[in-house]
């Protein structure tokens, strides 16, 4: 089985915003990079925790064929999948995180912010 392509592409983070005339703008420009998908591993459910590592509770499954937004990333539990081993987690909502290994982003390093 074939994977995806992402189907949207944000567009590069500007970097000549002045924060003090364009602070909108340079919201607006974080919101466009937030807003790709990156698909899931082909014929997995992953189950979504409260937070960066296996240890955390299961708070929801993704279903087959899911595409989820990486808001950031953070280190924790080093997990081995489809993509390889990695100790990434990716946020893709307020207290939800999914492993990288089973995130198709292209990188095996960071392709979002690190989270807080």
């Amino acid at each position: 089985m074939a994977v995806e392509e992402v189907e949207e592409v944000a567009e590069p983070a500007r970097t000549d915003v002045d924060p003090a005339v364009g602070g909108a703008e340079a919201e607006a420009a974080t919101l466009v990079a937030a807003a790709v998908k990156y698909p899931i591993a082909p014929g997995y459910r992953v189950n979504v925790r409260s937070g960066p590592g296996t240890q955390y509770s299961v708070v929801r499954t993704l279903p087959y064929d899911a595409k989820v937004p990486v808001y950031c990333q953070k280190p924790g539990t080093t997990v081995n999948g489809p993509y390889g081993t990695s100790n990434l987690w990716d946020n893709i909502a307020n207290g939800q995180f999914v492993s990288d290994a089973y995130v198709m982003t292209g990188s095996d390093g960071y392709v979002a912010p690190r989270c807080a």
